[in-house]
């Protein structure tokens, strides 16, 4: 019997969503463990979460401070590793964002752990679990064992379900932080939240991107996002160019997602790109050259001028509301 900690994410006073995924994740480890699954909530004024945590069915570990207030790992990773000591946790995850992949590899070392990233399913059961993850930009799924004692990982959220809340409520626990904040090697500057009012790239059920054929040129794009509500993604080549900010990339070295509609106009598909949205349940391909290689994924596809096709598709959207 391993238990299983879960390292929960939140901001502005909610839970990001890619924690109720990565609970997923950490609920089916345990189910072949045999164990509990635990939830390690840190930061300050967090306690209001712990309660909606706790209707998952896990139990809670609330690490409330003043000095895990801002989101620096230096800080928040000791905390993690002596909740997984306390709870007894052979396995220790997190979503795999931006937080997660800063956080989890330092409380891996802390705990002297083997870990896996990007984890897509899992295999295997008791202490013999094995984390599926990908490798050449997704042409590749390995199948990764960890020898050391604990194991730590990180999970794609795009690939398991939201965890819904149950009937049968984990407990809450209050967790010792002792970290002496002046002895930190890292401060925490400034954070400048990026305001839009369409939804988070990782999180929207639509998502519309644009590559290198828009030539720079990004309103077409935005316009069909706005009249679907949606979100607006963008290929590296985009972003390197410097024609829209590198929070829109989606990609291996971007975003992961996993929209319900993913359209890709002007994207001629390299596997880098298609590795963080190939898993979109419907994927629409604008694209002039039929021989473009995101129309071999693509559910539906188009061969035409996306500065063309785009604003047809606008005017059809708005024209049937």
């Amino acid at each position: 019997m391993a238990n299983v900690l879960i390292v929960a994410e939140h901001h502005a006073g909610a839970l990001r969503k890619a924690t109720l995924h990565a609970l997923s994740a950490g609920r089916a480890v345990a189910q072949r463990t045999g164990g509990k699954l635990h939830v390690a909530l840190l930061g300050a004024g967090v306690k209001g979460l712990a309660a909606e945590l706790a209707q998952h069915g896990a139990d809670v570990h609330v690490a409330d401070a003043p000095v895990l207030e801002k989101p620096v790992a230096e800080a928040h990773a000791p905390v993690v590793a002596a909740i997984a000591k306390a709870a007894g946790a052979t396995y220790v995850g997190a979503a795999a964002t931006a937080w997660g992949k800063d956080l989890l590899p330092r409380a891996a070392a802390l705990l002297d752990a083997g870990m896996a990233t990007e984890v897509l399913g899992f295999a295997g059961e008791g202490a013999a679990v094995t984390f599926r993850r990908p490798m050449w930009a997704g042409n590749v799924l390995a199948e990764v064992e960890i020898a050391t004692p604990v194991k730590v990982f990180t999970v794609r959220p795009t690939e398991f379900p939201a965890s819904a809340a149950g009937a049968a409520a984990g407990t809450v626990s209050d967790a010792p932080v002792a970290v002496d904040a002046a002895a930190l090697g890292t401060r925490h500057v400034s954070f400048e939240e990026v305001k839009s009012a369409r939804p988070e790239l990782t999180e929207a059920r639509v998502v519309i991107s644009g590559g290198r054929g828009t030539k720079g040129d990004f309103k077409p794009v935005e316009a069909l996002a706005d009249a679907l509500g949606a979100a607006v993604g963008a290929t590296r080549a985009a972003v390197d160019a410097g024609w829209v900010p590198n929070d829109w990339q989606v990609g291996q070295t971007g975003k992961i997602v996993a929209p319900e509609l993913y359209v890709a106009a002007g994207i001629s598909g390299a596997i880098q790109h298609l590795a963080g949205m190939k898993g979109s349940k419907v994927i629409v391909a604008v694209n002039k050259d039929a021989e473009a290689p995101v129309f071999q994924i693509a559910d539906y596809g188009l061969v035409g001028d996306l500065f063309k096709v785009l604003p047809e598709l606008t005017a059809k959207v708005k024209g049937s509301r």
